[in-house]
C-alpha cells in the first residue's frame, strides 16, 4: 500500500477504524497520484489567494476580486473531489471490510462529511 496521508478533523459519531491507531490520525492508503496532483493543485490555490490578497491590497475592483475567489473555491472543490475518492478507494473499503460496526460508522462519517463539507 501507498505512503499515508494526514486525514484532518474529527467526528462526533463513532470513529471508524480506517486509520492507525495513532494520536495523528493517517489514511488507510493514498493514490499517489492523486496525492501529487493534489499537492500541485494546492500550490497553484496558495498562489492565487496571494494575488486575490494583492488585488485587495490596490483596491482592484469588486467583481474582478470575486471572480478570482470563485475561481480559488472551485480549485479547493477540485480537491476535495480528489480527497473523497481516495477515501472511498482506501479508507471506506477497509473500514468494509472489516465488518458492519466499522462500515456503519463509515457510512456515518460519510453522510456527515457530505452534509457539512461537500455541498
Amino acid at each position: 500500500m501507498a505512503k499515508n496521508a494526514r486525514i484532518p478533523g474529527g467526528t462526533s459519531m463513532k470513529e471508524p477504524a480506517c486509520h492507525a491507531p495513532t494520536p495523528e490520525r493517517k489514511a488507510a492508503g493514498v493514490d499517489l497520484e492523486i496525492k501529487a496532483s493534489n499537492l500541485r493543485r494546492l500550490r497553484r490555490i496558495e498562489g492565487q489567494v496571494r494575488g486575490i490578497q494583492k488585488m485587495v491590497e490596490d483596491n482592484r475592483y469588486c467583481a474582478d476580486i470575486i471572480v478570482q475567489i470563485a475561481s480559488a473555491q472551485e480549485a479547493l472543490r477540485g480537491v476535495g473531489r480528489a480527497l473523497m475518492k481516495n477515501h472511498l478507494q482506501h479508507c471506506t473499503t477497509q473500514a468494509v471490510k472489516k465488518g458492519p460496526e466499522q462500515a456503519a460508522a463509515m457510512y456515518d462519517e460519510l453522510l456527515e462529511l457530505i452534509y457539512k463539507h461537500l455541498r
